[in-house]
């Protein structure tokens, strides 16, 4: 389909309501999902866009704007707006105690974190009973940003007793990692997984767009002599996870 038949005045009404970004931005989602626009082919400039779909360059703007956010479409400084290549699911099994990056590394997948926090800090209500803290015990709390192949995958807030991680900055790529140096790695753990659409927050950084469906994890691990260590709060984007269990008749 040609960028002129594409971007008429005509088929952006014919989305139905709302803003007219919206409107536009629905258009181009539309034909990345039919194909219609290809995975690696440059969008017209956004005058053109606003010339040929009659519409205000700030409008096209926010609409491009919104895809790009999302991980629909890339901006190369000098040579234009993209549409991105789309997102490789990763089947993660449920019986395996690993880290993120263990994960990765298994799939070939470069996998790299931007922190967002990590300091320690008074537990949360939460995070004292799950963990069965004493008023006064502290808690190292890391929060980043899990990336694999510059594609933003999950959102991890982890919370670790003090006494087995003094120092969060010892932290570097993988958590069980720097556990396992101080002789505390886990070595099991419950999982509890559920649906959730992502806040604002959320899916600036997973690049998905607002209100979007997710998957919630809440792991609490343990050591091997059954202490709680870990309780972790992660948010997965729900288009590149696919989570696999094997289930077996119960022994008679």
């Amino acid at each position: 389909m040609s960028a002129a038949e594409l971007f008429k005045p005509d088929r952006i009404a014919a989305t139905g309501q709302g803003p007219l970004y919206m409107r536009l931005r629905r258009v181009i989602e539309d034909a990345i999902a039919n194909g219609s626009l290809q995975e690696g082919e440059a969008l017209p400039t956004e005058r053109d866009i606003a010339e040929r779909a009659d519409l205000s360059r700030v409008t096209v703007r926010r609409a491009v704007d919104d895809l790009v956010k999302q991980g629909r479409l890339i901006r190369r400084h000098g040579s234009g707006t993209f549409v991105a290549p789309p997102v490789s699911r990763v089947e993660q099994t449920l019986s395996l105690l690993t880290s993120f990056t263990e994960d990765m590394a298994r799939r070939g997948l470069s996998a790299r974190s931007q922190w967002l926090e990590r300091i320690v800090v008074a537990p949360s209500p939460e995070e004292m009973m799950v963990l069965g803290l004493s008023l006064g015990e502290k808690v190292s709390r890391l929060e980043r940003l899990r990336i694999a192949d510059d594609v933003p995958m999950a959102i991890e807030r982890a919370a670790i007793i003090e006494s087995f991680l003094p120092d969060p900055l010892e932290v570097t790529e993988s958590l069980y990692e720097a556990l396992a140096l101080r002789g505390a790695r886990p070595t099991r753990a419950t999982q509890r997984i559920s649906a959730r659409n992502v806040d604002e927050r959320s899916a600036e950084l997973l690049k998905v767009a607002p209100g979007e469906a997710a998957l919630f994890i809440e792991r609490v691990s343990y050591l091997p002599d059954g202490r709680v260590i870990e309780f972790t709060r992660s948010i997965y984007r729900g288009d590149a996870y696919d989570f696999v269990a094997e289930l077996k008749l119960p022994q008679r």
